[in-house]
């Protein structure tokens, strides 16, 4: 019976622990997410722009992903410290992790519910095509598709072992897939007897279970080598620097190699960047237990490869963390405390826990709780519009009191009237509508596809001229300069835009008593943060050592490929922004418009019934009293149920009465 062994680990699951409580926080947000939606709607307070941000609030925290990359040079552990720290449950590993080199080609570990379990294969030769890796993903029938069935443990490892087949290929192939370079002999693979040379099988993998924590948002992403990382520029480029975490694996018996640090240097840390999001792991301290040496001289020895480490790397000491991973997903399989507790496996867990998922909530947390104020102020504008209407109509129906038939006979021709005048005053409306539009458009069309790839056509011609390209990073400077006015023109259009609402706004707001408030423009020069992260990412990579590489043509343009699908899901974002504040913005004024006509016919209503029978007015005035006090209930109402979201608190690092039960039932058992 295979079960997940949470009486014994739990004091050193932190990580693991505190992912699976963000997980049930998550799940619990998004639904009373929904249930207020539900409200909103039978209460007619649910609007185009309302509905949209509580679409977005609820889609971004049932999507919220957090990808955690482990890098490291071939043999330093890496796949077996994945099976220690996620797949231990499984009582033997899971990911291929025997002696010299395992997983050959990037891997990715997720779950999505609309596809089987499975892993996915894609062949080393699609790095002689051009297509970035983004777009292979979009074309499933590409990859080499193997069914997982997650209740069998040893089908499951034996199928994952498949990153790690190889090929043996020619000089000629294996310079055409990036693996050669006659530049760099020292950096070359051997070349066996027969003249072949050992290249991975597979370009990349995709591997889909419903592991627990994979279920609730957890990626990791395992890869090779630097000869691997390289070669493959979206890896490099996007896949990396986009990770909440990365955990960088050095061996304690050799500390940080030649080889390390190149990896270090040139894929992990750019001018700029945090490290505090970057864990370096000094595993395989279980070489340096020596029978002749003392417990106090090992950890000394231990104590010096880590401020060695750090120093090298230019971390504090405390990001550098010691382990056994093998000694860990042995003592986590066995069930030893000691063996455990020396291996050092709960510190890494107790820093994954704390630094990424505690990062990662804060981030999430910050982002709803303005997304639900907005939420809030654009539902109570709806309300505040009802009160007023209601405001009015009493001043108006106590006026009439002790009045004679023919004075309420005028009062009604009065609001006949002004509804009359109302609705031909559409056209004043729909010309602040088609200004709002026109400039729109500007902001819709910086932001568009085209005219991204418009802006990246010259880089794109500069890496496809052939040989050493010597002006790149002065092409790259004036493509990301260009991109950088454009946000910047696009922010001044949105605040033209503003202005003009805010003037059209008080105008209509005078004209007929409307209560219409123009919303801040978004906030689009934020995003040029996300681009300064994407240059330096790609500066970093145009470095000498990957002038050659550039030479070739078909490198040069799977870098713009990649570049330009990064850089997509920037403007996507940016262009999501402004259309939710249109949407804010007409929503307003619909809402406003919906509710006037709604009050001429409710005064018209209140006339007749008055005119009809003598007590009509006061039950009418009763009436408004009432509304109003329902009213004040969905504001009351809306406010708990809005401030309830945004006061929730962070899940706490404790073990609820129900923990072992529900993660005993969270793994598939097997006989």
């Amino acid at each position: 019976m295979l079960y997940w062994p949470v009486t014994f680990i739990r004091l050193s699951m932190s990580f693991n622990e505190k992912f699976d409580q963000h997980g049930a926080w998550r799940r619990e947000f998004a639904l009373r997410l929904k249930l207020l939606a539900e409200w909103m709607k039978d209460h007619d307070l649910l609007d185009a722009a309302v509905e949209e941000r509580l679409h977005r609030l609820e889609s971004q925290v049932r999507s919220d992903k957090v990808m955690v990359a482990f890098v490291a040079e071939f043999s330093r552990g890496k796949s077996e410290l994945i099976n220690a720290i996620f797949f231990a449950g499984y009582g033997r590993r899971i990911m291929p992790a025997s002696a010299g080199r395992t997983t050959m080609c990037p891997t990715e570990l997720g779950y999505d519910a609309d596809v089987p379990p499975c892993l996915r294969l894609l062949p080393i030769e699609t790095r002689l095509q051009t297509q970035a890796l983004m777009e292979w993903r979009m074309a499933p029938e590409k990859w080499t598709r193997i069914d997982l069935d997650v209740n069998d443990p040893a089908q499951l490892a034996q199928a994952l072992e498949k990153v790690a087949e190889v090929r043996h290929v020619t000089q000629d192939e294996a310079r055409a897939l990036g693996f050669w370079h006659d530049s760099s002999p020292d950096d070359n693979p051997l070349v066996g007897a027969d003249g072949l040379i050992e290249v991975p099988k597979w370009r990349h993998a995709l591997i889909n279970i419903a592991h627990p924590l994979l279920k609730q948002g957890l990626v990791i992403l395992d890869t090779p080598g630097l000869n691997a990382i390289g070669a493959e520029p979206e890896l490099t480029v996007s896949l990396i620097p986009q990770a909440h975490a990365v955990v960088f694996i050095l061996a304690a018996d050799t500390g940080v190699t030649k080889s390390d640090l190149s990896i270090w240097r040139e894929h992990l840390i750019t001018e700029g960047d945090a490290t505090d999001a970057r864990l370096v792991v000094l595993n395989k301290i279980d070489t340096l237990w020596d029978a002749l040496s003392t417990p106090e001289q090992v950890q000394a020895q231990i104590d010096r490869q880590r401020a060695t480490s750090a120093e090298i790397l230019g971390l504090p000491e405390s990001q550098v963390i010691p382990v056994s991973a093998q000694k860990g997903l042995v003592a986590k399989v066995t069930r030893d405390n000691s063996l455990l507790k020396a291996s050092c496996l709960p510190a890494l867990e107790q820093a994954l826990g704390q630094g990424v998922m505690g990062q990662r909530q804060k981030i999430l947390r910050s982002a709803v709780a303005g997304g639900i104020g907005e939420l809030r102020i654009e539902a109570g504008r709806a309300m505040h519009i009802r009160r007023r209407d209601l405001a009015e109509q009493m001043i108006e129906l106590r006026g009439l009191r002790g009045k004679n038939i023919s004075v309420i006979k005028h009062m009604r021709t009065r609001i006949e009237q002004e509804q009359t005048e109302f609705d031909g005053s559409g056209a004043k409306i729909y010309a602040v509508r088609s200004v709002h539009l026109k400039l729109l458009r500007e902001v819709f069309n910086l932001l568009s596809t085209p005219t991204l790839r418009a802006e990246l056509a010259e880089l794109t011609h500069t890496l496809k001229q052939p040989g050493i390209k010597l002006g790149v990073k002065k092409a790259y400077g004036q493509t990301f300069s260009r991109l950088r006015e454009g946000l910047q023109k696009a922010q001044i259009i949105s605040g033209e835009i503003q202005s003009m609402l805010a003037a059209s706004f008080r105008q209509l707001n005078t004209e007929f008593s409307f209560s219409l408030q123009a919303t801040q423009e978004p906030e689009l020069t934020r995003y040029a943060h996300d681009l300064e992260q994407i240059e330096r990412s790609h500066l970093q990579y145009l470095g000498v050592s990957n002038v050659l590489k550039l030479s070739q043509a078909e490198f040069s343009e799977r870098l713009v490929r990649a570049l330009a699908t990064r850089l997509r899901v920037v403007y996507e974002s940016a262009l999501g922004e402004v259309e939710l504040w249109n949407k804010s913005a007409a929503s307003q004024l619909d809402a406003q418009l919906r509710e006037r006509r709604r009050n001429f016919g409710r005064r018209l209503e209140a006339i007749e019934r008055i005119q009809q029978a003598a007590s009509g007015l006061d039950e009418r005035i009763a009436e408004i009293d009432e509304q109003e006090g329902v009213l004040n209930e969905l504001d009351a109402k809306l406010t708990e149920l809005t401030s309830h979201l945004m006061s929730a608190s962070a899940p706490q690092l404790k073990t609820p009465d129900f923990f072992i039960a529900t993660e005993n039932a969270a793994l598939p058992q097997v006989a």
